[in-house]
């Protein structure tokens, strides 16, 4: 299920707002796509200081999605995002600690 910056997706869609260090950034996801109970497993790319990982898992959250676990191919633990993610399952492949 893509997740995106506004206007980029086809259909009828949810969007969520969250803070960045330098403002605000919106993320997009079709309103259909994730249904209540449906049980999601988030993978992005890059976790730094989880904004965008955590208004993804808000997002699944708020159309009753259920964020089994949260999979990045690389993590920069010096940056701290882990931190927003305490009681869910996070992964990654390649841990950058300084």
């Amino acid at each position: 299920v893509p997740v995106r910056k506004p206007k980029k997706l086809p259909a009828e869609c949810v969007s969520v707002s969250y803070d960045l260090e330098y403002g605000q950034d919106t993320l997009e996801m079709h309103k259909d796509a994730v249904g209540e109970g449906h049980r999601v497993l988030i993978v992005d790319d890059l976790l730094a200081t989880g904004g965008t990982a955590r208004a993804v898992v808000d997002l699944v959250e708020g159309i009753g999605g259920i964020v089994v676990g949260l999979l990045f191919v690389v993590e920069l633990d010096f940056l701290g995002g882990r931190q927003k993610f305490n009681g869910y399952n996070v992964q990654s492949l390649i841990r950058y600690d300084s």
